[in-house]
């Protein structure tokens, strides 16, 4: 029997791999297949549907495997483990790709597009950002820690933090002054760094021009646009802006039975780092908002009298993830209203 669907359980070093016939049953089961034999197993196999979760290395696994004709599907492993046979207490590699290979025939699955080795190359560059923002963050908290044992309590304010520091640096017993001087040092070496990744991210989005349509929209910037290229591509995966909107966890989450609607906060799903930016973005137009008179100024301030601040946040964040779809989805036939 030709095998039509596979399920991969990616790892490290060891795979699992379980195949399906035409009349969905087992054909190839191999639950260790080591990291070297793994091409060459699926090399070896006719034109197939592949499934694997999206994971570490799953975008490298699927381009690899699509030069040898296979279609290739990644799942969100939240989505993989309701067909798990043997439920939460019989999880094993075997098992996963056993639903694995279940949940990549469902007519009703959502898959993750397949990124481009392009795509990932620009996302290293937020990925390695971001983690230099992150420790940053966590050198100024580390400053303020140590100073607060020598009686000197400093607010959050990061340019206060550097400021104060400086100033009371002699102050300081002589073991206490290195360590201080030292982070101050690795301090002003993480802002030179993070200005140097800064000005890739605006390079990147000025030579795209997906990059530069989406930083017409309000709230929308460089490092913004670059992300959302580089995460969603033309985002044509999604069915329409509520459905990226709802990816991206900016929408309510709904407990609802009944007949009886009940609507919580925000889900929060999705990507984080995007998440983060739209709201960030969302928070500098609600700013802008009072010195303008357009139609989207008029509808931000109305709704944060209305619902308040942060509700009102949320809610331009969600609009504008919905524009940046019909932007990348629609390309030159979408015309945002104006007025």
């Amino acid at each position: 029997m030709a095998i039509l669907y596979v399920g991969i359980d990616l790892a490290k070093n060891v795979f699992a791999v379980h195949g399906v016939d035409e009349h969905g049953k087992p054909a190839l089961v191999r639950p260790s297949v080591a990291r070297a034999k793994l091409h060459e197993l699926i090399a070896t196999l006719p034109a197939c549907t592949i499934g694997m979760e999206a994971c570490s290395g799953a975008h490298h696994w699927a381009r690899m495997f699509k030069q040898h004709g296979h279609a290739v599907r990644l799942i969100a492993p939240k989505f993989v483990a309701p067909y798990r046979m043997s439920g939460k207490r019989g999880k094993n590699d075997a098992a996963d790709a056993m639903a694995i290979c279940e949940a990549v025939q469902r007519p009703n699955m959502r898959f993750v597009p397949v990124k481009s080795q392009d795509e990932q190359a620009r996302l290293c560059v937020h990925r390695v950002r971001q983690g230099l923002v992150e420790q940053r963050t966590a050198t100024v908290n580390r400053i303020r820690g140590l100073l607060c044992e020598f009686g000197i309590v400093l607010s959050q304010k990061a340019a206060t933090v550097r400021r104060e520091a400086a100033a009371h640096l002699e102050d300081l017993p002589g073991w206490a002054n290195t360590a201080i001087g030292d982070s101050l040092s690795e301090l002003h070496r993480l802002d030179e760094r993070i200005a140097e990744y800064d000005r890739h991210v605006v390079l990147m989005a000025r030579e795209d021009e997906r990059s530069r349509a989406l930083m017409r929209l309000s709230g929308i910037g460089s490092t913004t646009a670059s992300a959302l290229v580089s995460t969603i591509g033309n985002a044509r995966d999604f069915k329409n802006g509520r459905q990226l909107a709802a990816w991206l966890g900016l929408v309510p989450g709904q407990y609802s039975s009944g007949g009886k609607t009940r609507l919580g906060s925000i889900t929060k799903a999705g990507d984080g780092y995007l998440r983060t930016l739209l709201v960030l973005g969302a928070k500098a137009v609600l700013a802008a908002a009072k010195s303008k008179d357009d139609r989207l100024s008029r509808w931000a301030l109305a709704l944060e009298e209305r619902r308040g601040y942060w509700k009102a946040v949320v809610a331009i964040a969600a609009k504008n993830a919905r524009m940046a779809w019909a932007v990348l989805a629609k390309g030159e036939n979408f015309k945002p209203l104006e007025g």
